[in-house]
């Protein structure tokens, strides 16, 4: 089984720049995806993910998944100790 790369969204936008200049040049998308070394499923998963994007948008998506993430721990803490002093006060 071949390895899995990891790529930033910054490259996935770069590589689908390149996609698009191969199908220009009348190349198919299998034969686009070959030269990228990505999967045809992996092009089209990442078109339809990253199609209008530039690098500025990308950067700021992953600022927001990252927030997001961080506000998701918040409200799952501020959850626990909420049900935590429910129970406290229940028992009394």
């Amino acid at each position: 089984m071949a390895r899995r790369r990891i790529y930033t969204p910054e490259q996935i936008i770069n590589k689908l720049r390149e996609a698009e200049i191969y199908i220009g040049q009348g190349k198919t998308v299998k034969e686009a995806s070959k030269l990228l070394e990505i999967s045809e499923q992996t092009y089209h998963r990442w078109r339809r993910e990253y199609g209008g994007m530039d690098i500025t948008q990308a950067k700021k998506l992953r600022e927001i998944e990252k927030e997001n993430i961080r506000l998701k721990k918040l409200v799952a803490d501020l959850s626990l100790d909420n049900a935590i002093l429910k129970e406290v006060l229940g028992k009394k």
